[in-house]
């Protein structure tokens, strides 16, 4: 058994029944019917899947794969990333998150293998040409290492509770630029992918729009003891993308259309000054029907300096985007905010899956999935059983590359669109934050715009000056790279050391008691049953919770993880 039974599915809860934000999306712990729930997993599959497409797209150019040695490492990230949510959902946070690869993790990734597939010591020094590129070994196996190194600093911010202490500090000037930023963070891959066509494009979004906004009070009749459902609205991303799909599909096979894969869309690669010739086409019908996602083919992970920095970045990155996804989730199903703990177990259990990811074979490490977690916005639909029976899918799919070739075959126009419509829903919850301060204050008004202005300038600037960070060692080098492009690592830490830093009140900032208790910002709250509803949304498990009893587990760092009568960590 995955949860404790929860309550049955109801759409329409009753007011003194709803959470604090009074919104009618559905409890966590409520159970949708089966059809419908089914629906919303393979709604949530397909959303996880446009992201994985993307990240692997990407890493593809420089791995220089196959197309069927694409559609394996995408069938093996199913799988992890199907792993790592079912520990997620089960052990972590217990709120319904979908894990996958990002862009945080990826930026790291890119930022290594520039410096594995070329020599050292042509950085930027040689000519553009192919005899002074030096092929190296298989870079897979140290992104693998870069993996595991994700995972293990991700669970020592868990499992120790630094991730909860700096929770602590972190007020709503800190929070919004965060999910601004990880909502336009993606416009340019989102765009890259919506010129395949943009007709298709447009299409898929104004389809999207016409049901989860003019049609979201539309009410599917009962039937067959079914209660009235919105259905235009819980399934308003994946209504769209079939029907959109089926029409490509039709136009394809009388020869009026004509789409493209990731690589056909990429640009030649601006990582290093050395032009790198364009990955081998294999025969689909050479992908098997199944392929577990063992590491035999690439070895053990290979643990290297530069690969540690890397992973580092990548490792802080990731954990800076959860942590938002977490408060975001939250925000969204109309819950009190996740406490120290239950973020602290949400990493842990991150870093857990990373691990297990590196080790088994892949070369990305996991964290929440900003599109996935936006659908619940969009969708009003946030039960816990749907991201498992998601999860469950993606195992399944995970272990046959033939099926994973289906989803590859989604146009890459209407994954563009589900991202860029997905993504907007973190920007204007990071916008609804100020509210909820003085925004008309000369210190909000600095400190927001030069730590957003400054996380979106730094990293362009460096990618467009590759060579100018050359300290000599190498490991040094990537660190500073990886750290200097990754725009939300650079926008958490810029806004929590000016909000942190630069004097101002508590009522400036929106951190007094009374905005406190009314935003629901903080798990300290003095209403009638606010505690029980934080242990039934974010306890542990029966099983893990005689575990934190245990007199060798109720001292650091596992203390760290247990919540306690107040909602908070000991």
């Amino acid at each position: 058994m995955i949860m404790d039974a929860g309550q049955r599915f109801d759409p329409e809860l009753p007011d003194e029944t709803r959470s604090t934000s009074n919104t009618d999306i559905s409890s966590v712990n409520q159970h949708p019917p089966c059809f419908l729930n089914l629906l919303l997993a393979v709604q949530q599959v397909f959303v996880q899947c446009s992201l994985l497409v993307l990240v692997l797209g990407v890493l593809q150019q420089h791995l220089l794969l196959q197309d069927g040695e694409r559609e394996r490492l995408l069938s093996s990230m199913l799988f992890y990333s199907a792993f790592s949510t079912l520990i997620q959902s089960c052990l972590g946070t217990c709120l319904p998150l979908v894990q996958a690869p990002s862009l945080e993790t990826l930026i790291p990734a890119v930022v290594l293998t520039a410096q594995i597939v070329t020599e050292p010591a042509c950085r930027g020094h040689c000519r553009e040409s192919e005899e002074d590129i030096l092929p190296r070994a298989n870079p897979v196996r140290e992104l693998q290492g870069m993996t595991v190194i994700v995972g293990m600093v991700q669970l020592f911010l868990g499992v120790t509770g630094l991730s909860g202490v700096v929770l602590r500090h972190c007020g709503p000037l800190v929070i919004a630029p965060l999910l601004c930023l990880l909502g336009f963070s993606i416009y340019r891959e989102a765009a890259l992918l919506c010129s395949d066509h943009w007709a298709i494009a447009a299409l898929t979004v104004i389809l999207l729009v016409l049901l989860s906004q003019h049609l979201r009070s539309y009410m599917l009749p009962a039937c067959l003891s079914m209660p009235q459902l919105p259905v235009c609205r819980m399934l308003s991303l994946l209504l769209p993308l079939l029907s959109v799909w089926a029409l490509c599909e039709v136009l394809e096979s009388f020869g009026v259309l004509r789409l493209r894969s990731v690589s056909e869309l990429l640009p030649a690669l601006k990582t290093s000054n050395t032009s790198l010739p364009k990955p081998l086409q294999s025969d689909p019908f050479t992908v098997p029907w199944l392929s577990p996602p063992l590491a035999a083919e690439t070895g053990l992970p290979l643990l290297s300096v530069r690969g540690m920095a890397a992973g580092v970045v990548a490792a802080l990155s990731s954990s800076v985007s959860s942590v938002g996804m977490y408060l975001l989730t939250a925000r969204l199903l109309g819950v009190p905010p996740p406490p120290a703990a239950a973020c602290n177990r949400g990493l842990g259990a991150q870093g857990l899956g990373s691990v297990v990811a590196g080790l088994m074979g892949a070369p990305l490490g996991l964290s929440s999935s900003v599109p996935n977690t936006c659908t619940l916005g969009l969708s009003q639909s946030g039960s816990r059983w749907t991201v498992q029976l998601a999860a469950i899918l993606g195992l399944a799919l995970g272990v046959s590359p033939r099926l994973t070739q289906l989803i590859t075959s989604v146009p890459l126009a209407i994954y563009g669109a589900l991202l860029s419509v997905t993504y907007t829903i973190a920007v204007a919850t990071g916008v609804r934050y100020f509210q909820f301060t003085h925004i008309d204050s000369g210190r909000n008004i600095f400190n927001i715009g030069l730590a957003v202005f400054m996380s979106l300038v730094l990293p362009h600037w460096f990618l467009m000056q590759t060579v100018f960070i050359d300290t000599g060692m190498v490991s040094v080098d990537v660190l500073l790279h990886s750290l200097l492009t990754s725009p939300v690592l650079l926008v958490g830490i810029l806004a929590f050391l000016l909000d942190n830093t630069v004097s101002g009140s508590s009522s400036e900032r929106g951190l007094d008691s009374a905005e406190m208790e009314k935003t629901g910002w903080t798990s300290v709250n003095s209403e009638p049953g606010y505690h029980q509803e934080v242990e039934l949304i974010y306890e542990s498990p029966y099983l893990l919770r005689r575990l934190w009893k245990l007199p060798w587990l109720r001292t650091a760092p596992f203390s760290a993880c247990r919540i306690t009568d107040d909602g908070d960590v000991l």
